[in-house]
């Protein structure tokens, strides 16, 4: 077993009082079309070939809240496309690119809800006995859609993270905003552009966040498989477990500056 699994249980007790047991948690984000699904899949195939028991968790599917009621609302008010856009068949989604002031409302309770049910769904995964729980998606993702230059918006950010576990290691996958978009074409390249300064932001403002730059596939596999399992970061609490200092600017395009 690997030493940085095998010591999980020095720890038990994460930021919100919860036991997590021997499990591990690692939760990757990022723009879409960064990559997440293929690390994922190299991770958790680099895991079970370690005889480690590994668990699935898609934020969508499996912990947010009022599904129904959010995919009519891109489809039917806002108009947006369905499904997953593809090089051969690019869509354009209406969805989180819309950020109204009554949306924002919208989303700071609907994103309270979904706190409140990955609380709960992480406390069941943690305790069910496997080795390495990986999250496609964490609510990270979702606060990457708010407003962060705004004060109140970062005091409620930093709130709602109070409420969920915080993971092991958090992976940030960045990613060229144009090439992101030629491989998953769902929405305009200037969203694209906010969305990763978003995430970078983010980084900044929570810490504990690992941004992993771009680069090739397999530079990439090296790099998750490294921070997944430091030992260093096998640990849940309120400090941070990374620095993303040094990722603050990455090959490619250049961050765009945030308001201050």
């Amino acid at each position: 077993m690997i030493p940085a699994l095998a010591n999980a249980e020095a720890t038990p007790v994460d930021s919100t009082g919860m036991r997590s047991g021997r499990a591990r948690l690692v939760s990757f984000s990022g723009i879409d079309g960064a990559g997440k699904s293929t690390q994922i899949a190299h991770l958790r195939a680099s895991l079970e070939a370690r005889q480690q028991q590994v668990k699935i968790v898609t934020f969508w599917d499996d912990v947010a809240v009022l599904k129904h009621l959010r995919e009519d609302a891109g489809h039917r008010v806002f108009k947006g496309d369905k499904g997953v856009g593809t090089p051969e068949a690019p869509i354009a989604r209406r969805d989180k690119n819309v950020r109204s002031p009554a949306m924002t409302l919208i989303r700071l309770g609907i994103y309270l809800l979904d706190a409140i049910s990955l609380r709960r769904m992480a406390r069941r995964a943690l305790r069910s006995g496997v080795d390495v729980l990986i999250f496609d998606r964490y609510l990270y993702d979702e606060l990457a859609n708010l407003n962060l230059a705004n004060r109140a918006i970062r005091a409620y950010v930093r709130a709602l993270t109070r409420l969920v576990p915080r993971p092991h290691a958090a992976l940030i996958l960045d990613a060229d905003p144009v090439a992101a978009r030629a491989r998953k074409p769902e929405y305009p390249l200037e969203f694209l552009h906010e969305c990763r300064n978003s995430y970078l932001r983010l980084s900044e403002i929570l810490g504990g966040l690992t941004v992993i730059a771009p680069g090739a596939v397999q530079t990439v596999k090296r790099e998750v498989e490294c921070r997944a399992l430091d030992q260093s970061a096998n640990r849940l609490g309120p400090g941070p477990l990374w620095t993303a200092a040094s990722h603050a600017e990455t090959d490619g395009p250049k961050a765009r500056p945030f308001a201050s």
